[in-house]
């Protein structure tokens, strides 16, 4: 495996591939960009870690060595997993491609690939599974006050209305649960809630303002 993982306040990324190079690479190069990364050289830790973190996004090489990308994107769907999974191999092969996305797959890059291309998928991929993540959250991209919340405090407050405690939610997002606690405060000092059952009303109102919502 490679470096050790961290507890990252951006979106993590998994890159899962044999090639030590190429998991390197992409790395550098995500963390440039202000991603926060864990690399694989096999399925069997990854998919032991994907159990406990909760990646915005995964680069999977569809060549592992033992079983390929498309038994490990099995696996992944009979976890349910919902992150988005950018697929990326050596060989041109169309029908492995289109294979991938019927197993869930969001995009397929034949390699080499420019860096400009995996950093705009990635960018993309990520943008669109948080606004799809937080409109199915208890209509967290509608109830009053919405836009006040930065993506990792509507990322917290998914959890938090879905019955997790803190430490459950750290987990699942990749941070601890001291910043879970920073972020749940903040997040019922700019809804105005005076404690969680409080924050729970004000997130499962569809309709109506909030007269003591707090401005940033």
């Amino acid at each position: 495996m490679g470096q050790t993982l961290a507890f990252p306040q951006d979106a993590l990324v998994f890159i899962v591939d044999d090639d030590q190079a190429v998991r390197e690479t992409l790395s550098l190069l995500l963390r440039i960009e202000g991603f926060s990364t864990q690399s694989f050289s096999e399925d069997g830790a990854f998919l032991t870690a994907v159990r406990v973190f909760s990646p915005a996004c995964v680069i999977l090489d569809l060549h592992l060595p033992g079983r390929s990308g498309l038994d490990v994107l099995k696996d992944l769907s009979d976890l349910k997993f919902t992150a988005p999974i950018i697929v990326m191999s050596g060989q041109s092969d169309i029908a492995t491609a289109v294979a991938a996305m019927k197993r869930g797959a969001l995009d397929f890059l034949e390699k080499p690939f420019a860096a400009s291309a995996i950093l705009e998928r990635v960018h993309e991929a990520v943008a669109a599974y948080r606004r799809a993540s937080a409109a199915s959250l208890y209509g967290l991209s509608d109830f009053p006050g919405c836009h006040l919340l930065t993506s990792r405090e509507r990322e917290v407050l998914g959890q938090v209305a879905g019955g997790a405690s803190n430490k459950e939610a750290g987990r699942r997002l990749g941070i601890s649960p001291r910043t879970i606690e920073v972020h749940r405060a903040r997040i019922m000092d700019k809804l105005g809630a005076r404690n969680a059952a409080d924050l729970m009303r004000i997130v499962l109102a569809q309709n109506g303002t909030r007269t003591r919502m707090r401005a940033v």
